[in-house]
């Protein structure tokens, strides 16, 4: 097995520590499922590293790590090796600040259904995390084929994408599925985000070309499906392309998305510059651009108050992850203190 077939590049593995780097494809609960050199296995937390000392992130779908390779059982993870990107979300965990849901991937599927599920407002927040996260987003309207006229819902989505791309698809037809070849190439992760029931399942079946996932019966009454998967995974499709599709995606909140909000809403950060004074904040001060631009109609209300919304949520979540990061800091200093002083052989009192 060729860990690179998997998106692994040579430079991640750290001089300091020996070990064999493998992907986890799958996380369930306490165990995880993981790709290597050797093929599948399983493997477990080295408590001493990840528990006791709490020197280590924990793992999660897509990341590349360091084992302690065991052919009879599970193996041994002893280092998360760094991330190019991820997901995060509130640790439930008293303390420990923020946890990665999805890490390693280099484009988010950010997938609402035209005939029942389109929300801007919702398209807006996820493309914001996903600038966040280092991953480039991309906007796909699922279940083109249910809708006879989807033009309003482009013309709105490519407003509120600014720049990114945007396609309408069916993955029961195959409709649109050509568009999105540019980004399905081999040794690239791409993670879908979205509702339950707008389709993740069915397009990675469409992609594959087989059914390697199930999907339920979708609902007459409102043609909505349920989204099948129950535990964070990665699929490596026939192409080399991998999918990341997570339970987890859904409670996404923001935290700590100050470069990602600029991304996401370049073009309303645009008219900042243009203010009569630097301090400007954009309420009732003469000359402020961006109360012009929202007057005249070029930048519209609604844009503007999705900016001034996610800006607040963002400013109260930047606040508690710099503090909880700060107590997670302090507790790795002290844990690598006390270890140093045993090594050392000095006692603490």
């Amino acid at each position: 097995m060729d860990l690179l077939d998997y998106g692994f590049i040579p430079t991640m593995m750290p001089e300091d520590v020996s070990g064999t780097p493998a992907r986890i494809t799958a996380v369930h609960k306490e165990r995880y499922e993981l790709v290597c050199e050797y093929g599948y296995t399983f493997g477990k937390l080295k408590t001493s590293i990840y528990y006791v000392d709490g020197l280590e992130d924990f793992p999660t779908t897509g990341d590349f790590v360091l084992i302690n390779y065991n052919p009879i059982g599970d193996s041994q993870i002893i280092k998360t090796l760094e991330r190019k990107s991820f997901f995060s979300r509130r640790d439930p965990t008293p303390g420990r600040g923020e946890q990665a849901v999805a890490a390693n991937f280099d484009y988010v599927f950010i997938m609402q259904s035209l005939n029942y599920n389109f929300n801007i407002k919702r398209m807006e927040r996820y493309i914001t995390l996903t600038w966040q996260s280092g991953a480039i987003p991309v906007v796909i309207l699922t279940k083109a084929d249910l809708v006879e006229d989807y033009s309003e819902q482009m013309r709105a989505s490519q407003k509120a994408a600014a720049g990114v791309g945007v396609y309408a698809i069916s993955a029961m037809t195959g409709f649109g599925l050509d568009m999105l070849k540019d980004y399905l190439r081999p040794r690239k992760t791409i993670v879908f985000l979205g509702s339950s029931g707008v389709g993740k399942s069915s397009l990675v079946n469409a992609l594959a070309g087989k059914k390697i996932m199930a999907v339920n019966e979708i609902r007459e009454d409102d043609s909505r499906g349920r989204h099948t998967t129950t535990h964070r995974q990665l699929i490596r499709l026939p192409n080399g392309v991998m999918i990341i599709d997570t339970p987890g995606m859904r409670e996404l909140g923001m935290w700590d998305v100050s470069t990602g909000l600029g991304e996401a809403f370049s073009d309303v950060e645009s008219y900042f510059g243009q203010c009569k004074f630097s301090d400007c904040r954009h309420q009732t001060e003469p000359g402020c651009a961006v109360r012009a631009a929202v007057e005249c109609g070029e930048l519209s209300n609604d844009r503007w108050e999705s900016y001034l919304k996610l800006k607040r949520e963002a400013r109260f979540s930047d606040d508690k992850a710099g503090y909880l990061r700060q107590k997670q800091q302090l507790h790795k200093d002290i844990s690598k203190w006390s270890k140093q002083m045993k090594k050392n052989g000095i006692k603490s009192h």
